[in-house]
């Protein structure tokens, strides 16, 4: 069986072609050949398990020569489609998020948290804590707008003095 050539690329535009990275994987029966057989074989099994393992050998080339092919016809395609690494990692991603989600673990911890945060917004120290808490944000933002408006008219009054108009006028004149 010739693999260098042979057209099993099904469909793909590099059909015959060989990949760089699959023609220098070994594949040494060489080897094979030296070591010593099981004990108990004859030498026609040994023979004819030899020549299955360079059959099985020289198709996993061919096999290898063909995925690598696919890939490299898996890429064309994506790239006329505009389909990119990141899209690719998106959607992984997103598919992975979606399996966490739909886990019995996530679920059963999703429940539990749930139940929990039931428990805590039903106790009576968490609704005294919010209602405390939203007294001193009402407080809190009475007291900011009032002394926010205690500035501006601060500031108008500071604008309207003749102390400052004086010294306007003089900033004025040093630009001109």
């Amino acid at each position: 069986m010739d693999s260098a050539g042979q057209d099993i690329s099904l469909n793909s535009p590099n059909k015959g072609l060989l990949s760089d990275s699959m023609t220098d994987v070994p594949v040494d029966t060489a080897v094979a050949a030296q070591t010593p057989a099981v004990e108990g074989l004859s030498e026609a099994e040994e023979e004819e398990l030899r020549a299955e393992l360079a059959k099985v050998e020289e198709e996993i080339v061919t096999l290898r020569q063909v995925l690598a092919a696919k890939e490299r016809h898996c890429g064309e395609l994506k790239r006329k489609l505009g389909l990119s690494a990141l899209e690719g990692l998106k959607q992984n991603l997103s598919k992975s998020w979606h399996d966490v989600q739909v886990s019995n673990a996530y679920v059963k911890t999703s429940e539990k948290l749930g139940e929990w945060n039931e428990k805590v917004t039903q106790s009576d120290l968490y609704k005294k804590t919010q209602e405390t808490l939203s007294q001193a944000g009402q407080k809190t933002s009475a007291a900011l707008s009032t002394m926010g408006s205690a500035i501006s008219r601060k500031l108008g009054d500071m604008r309207n003095s003749a102390t400052f108009k004086s010294f306007e006028d003089r900033v004025g004149t040093i630009k001109s």
